[in-house]
C-alpha cells in the first residue's frame, strides 16, 4: 500500500490528557452501544467517534504511548485524505493503567458516550475484562493482546492486531529445536494473563517437538527480584531461558540472570523487541537474545521504512513493534469503515471480519476467531537492534 510521510501535528501532552478525562462531540452514527445488534448504515454526518485504550500512566505506559501514536498516524493520515465519506475520525483517549478494573469501567463509559468502535489495550488482562461489556454493546475491538484466553472468548467483536502468542512461541521453538538444536529448556513466566498464556504455548510448542523443560518457575507479574527463581533455574543448566513476561520484567529478568553467571541464550516473544526491554536489560547485557516477532525493524522493507519515517516526522522518536501493530489495526478498521460507509454494532464487526490487507506484519485475512495475522521471524538482538536471524 502507499503510505503518506505527512501527518497532521502532534496532539501536546495538556490535549491528550483532555481526552483522557473527557469525550468529545458524540459521533454522527448510532447502533454502537444502542443495543441493535444488526448495527446502522444509516447516512450521517459529523465525527466518527473511536476510543482508544492503553495504560497512559503505571508501568505499561510505554506501550500505551507506542499504540496511540501507531493508532492516531494511521487516523491523520485517513482524515488528511478526507475522512470516511468526508466524515473525520474521532479518537479519544482513555488511560486503563494497565488494570482491568479500570478497563472493565471504562468500557461502560465507552458504550454511554456514543463510540462505535476501540482500539486497545496492550494487555491481555485489561482486554479480556472489557470484552464481554463491548461484545454485549456491540462495539467492534481491535486489540494488541495475544492471549490465546482472547479467542477463546468467541467474541464476534473482538479482532488482533497481531498473532497470537501460540504463533509466536510456536515459530521460536521450532527454530530454537530444529535449526539451533539446543535441547535443555527452562522457563521463567509469569502469573498475570500474558506469562500464563506464554507458558502454556512454550511448552507445548516444546512438547509437540519432543522437548520438555529441565525447569520452571513462575513469579508474581509485579517481582522485580527473580533471583531466587533464577537460582533454582541455573541449577539445572539449561542452554536456553525462555521468558514469559512484560517488558520491564523480562528486562530485569536477563540483567539478573547474566548477574548470575548465567550464560543460557535469552530467548522471548514480542517484549523482548521493545525499548523497554532494553533499557532495563541494557544493551550489552541484551546482546544475542532471540526474538519472535511479526515486526523486526524499521528498515527490513521499503513499508517499514515509510512507517518509520512518517512515524519519527509525526513524533521526534522512532516506532517499534506495538506501533507498528496499533498502526496496521487502525488501517484495518479504517478500510472497513471505508467499505461499509461508517456502519456501526455488528455490521461494522463483520466489515473488519471482511477486510483483506497486506500491513507492515503481513498479509491481514480476519477467521471467524478475529485472528487476522498467522506468522512471526525471527531475529537477534545485536548492539539495541533487532536484526533478522537470516543477516
Amino acid at each position: 500500500m502507499t503510505r503518506r510521510p505527512g501527518a497532521a501535528a502532534i496532539l501536546p501532552a495538556a490535549a491528550i490528557a483532555l481526552l483522557a478525562a473527557a469525550c468529545g462531540t458524540p459521533g454522527g452514527s448510532s447502533g454502537g452501544s444502542s443495543g441493535a445488534g444488526s448495527g446502522s448504515t444509516t447516512a450521517a454526518s459529523g465525527p466518527i467517534k473511536i476510543a482508544v485504550v492503553d495504560a497512559q500512566s503505571g508501568s505499561n505506559s510505554d506501550l500505551g504511548q507506542f499504540e496511540w501514536r501507531g493508532v492516531k498516524l494511521a487516523v491523520d493520515q485517513a482524515n488528511a485524505a478526507g475522512g470516511i465519506d468526508g466524515r473525520k475520525i474521532q479518537l479519544n483517549l482513555f488511560d486503563d493503567q494497565g488494570d482491568p478494573t479500570v478497563g472493565t469501567e471504562l468500557a461502560r463509559k465507552i458504550a454511554s458516550e456514543g463510540f462505535i468502535a476501540m482500539f486497545g489495550t496492550a494487555e491481555s488482562s485489561v482486554t479480556l475484562a472489557m470484552a464481554p461489556i463491548l461484545e454485549s454493546e456491540h462495539i467492534p475491538n481491535i486489540t494488541s493482546g495475544q492471549s490465546t484466553k482472547l479467542i477463546k472468548l468467541g467474541s464476534p467483536y473482538l479482532f488482533l492486531n497481531g498473532p497470537t502468542g501460540l504463533t509466536y512461541d510456536s515459530t521460536l521453538a521450532k527454530y530454537l529445536v530444529q535449526t539451533k538444536g539446543y535441547k535443555k529448556f527452562a522457563l521463567l513466566t509469569n502469573n498475570d494473563s500474558y506469562g500464563a498464556g506464554e507458558d502454556s504455548a512454550f511448552t507445548s510448542s516444546l512438547k509437540s517437538l519432543g522437548i520438555t523443560p529441565v525447569a520452571a518457575q513462575v513469579v508474581p507479574a509485579d517481582q522485580t527480584n527473580m533471583t531466587p527463581a533464577l537460582t533454582a533455574i541455573r541449577s539445572s543448566s539449561p542452554q536456553v531461558l525462555f521468558i514469559g513476561a512484560e517488558e520491564a520484567q523480562s528486562g530485569l529478568t536477563v540483567k539478573q540472570a547474566r548477574s548470575l553467571g548465567m550464560t543460557a541464550v535469552i530467548a522471548e516473544g514480542a517484549p523482548a523487541g521493545t525499548p523497554l526491554f532494553l533499557s532495563t536489560a541494557g544493551t550489552s547485557t541484551a546482546n544475542g537474545t532471540i526474538v519472535s516477532s511479526p515486526y523486526l525493524g524499521n528498515d527490513i522493507d521499503a513499508a517499514s521504512k515509510a512507517f518509520a519515517a512518517a512515524y519519527t516526522a509525526a513524533y521526534g522518536t522512532a516506532p517499534e513493534l506495538h506501533g507498528a501493530k496499533a498502526y496496521d489495526g487502525a488501517q484495518v478498521m479504517i478500510r472497513a469503515l471505508k467499505a461499509c460507509h461508517a456502519c456501526t454494532g455488528l455490521a461494522l464487526a463483520n466489515a473488519v471480519r471482511a477486510v483483506r490487507y497486506t500491513g507492515l506484519l503481513g498479509a491481514f485475512a480476519y477467521t471467524s476467531q478475529g485472528v487476522g495475522i498467522f506468522s512471526t521471524s525471527i531475529g537477534i538482538i545485536k548492539n539495541g537492534t533487532i536484526a533478522p536471524v537470516s543477516s
